[in-house]
């Protein structure tokens, strides 16, 4: 008589071979995800010093430059008071942008200080024929904005301001903030376009000011533009809450 089948420990041991091999390859698994993770912590972490070690070379150049213009500073004629004073608000306007900007978000007034000092700069560079006005005292105090934004405004007004010999050149500046807003409006005369093409005095400064506004400040931001035939004008307003 053939020897009884005993299903019941033939089950109960392929449950258990079944167990271990699923153990074992669940350890595996593990082990193998547990290196990978390691791999890519050492590879952040070599990333990271990289990025450290960048920056504090990058903290060196800037400080030669500054050096440097101090030294192009001293040797200006005391009696050559504009170029002294060019050269002073240009270093102010580099150590902006070198040192300032480099957060997500400055003070308003830092913003505004820079935009002001940007406009006397540009006018050491005009003729008398150009006249610019800027108001912007009415800021409040406390407020952040992303840096660089409404400066853009001003470059492309400057750029595109008129040149004409018998009649005004102006750019007209106004920023204010009201509440959680600021407000900028920027006018500029021009000139204009005598050939078929429509040049439009925007540029790629305005289509890059329109993107990044959409990214930091979606949704939260109105941009307008008046393009007339002797003035150009950008209304920009910006909720900082």
């Amino acid at each position: 008589m053939p020897p009884l089948v005993d299903f019941k420990t033939i089950y109960l041991n392929s449950v258990v071979n079944i167990s271990l091999w699923v153990l074992l390859v669940t350890i595996i698994k593990m082990l193998i995800d547990r290196i990978q993770t390691q791999q890519q912590l050492d590879f952040l972490e070599k990333e990271r010093i990289q990025s450290e070690l960048d920056y504090l070379k990058a903290q060196i150049n800037p400080h030669a430059l500054f050096n440097s213009l101090n030294t192009i500073y001293g040797h200006i004629d005391k009696s050559n008071q504009t170029a002294r004073d060019a050269l002073l608000q240009f270093s102010e306007l580099l150590k902006y942008q070198l040192y300032e900007c480099g957060a997500e978000k400055v003070n308003v007034e830092k913003e505004i200080a820079y935009i002001k000092n940007y406009v006397a700069f540009q006018r050491l560079r005009q003729d008398d024929k150009l006249i610019v006005n800027i108001d912007a005292d009415n800021i409040a105090s406390g407020s952040k904005i992303a840096p660089l934004l409404i400066v853009v405004l001003i470059e492309n007004a400057f750029k595109f301001v008129s040149s004409f010999s018998g009649k005004q050149n102006k750019i007209n500046i106004k920023i204010f903030t009201k509440g959680n807003l600021v407000y900028c409006s920027v006018i500029n005369t021009k000139e204009m376009q005598h050939n078929s093409v429509n040049v439009n005095p925007g540029g790629i400064g305005i289509v890059n000011l329109k993107r990044r506004l959409e990214l930091l400040y979606p949704d939260k931001h109105t941009l307008s533009v008046n393009n007339e035939n002797d003035f150009y004008q950008t209304d920009l307003i910006i909720n900082l809450a």
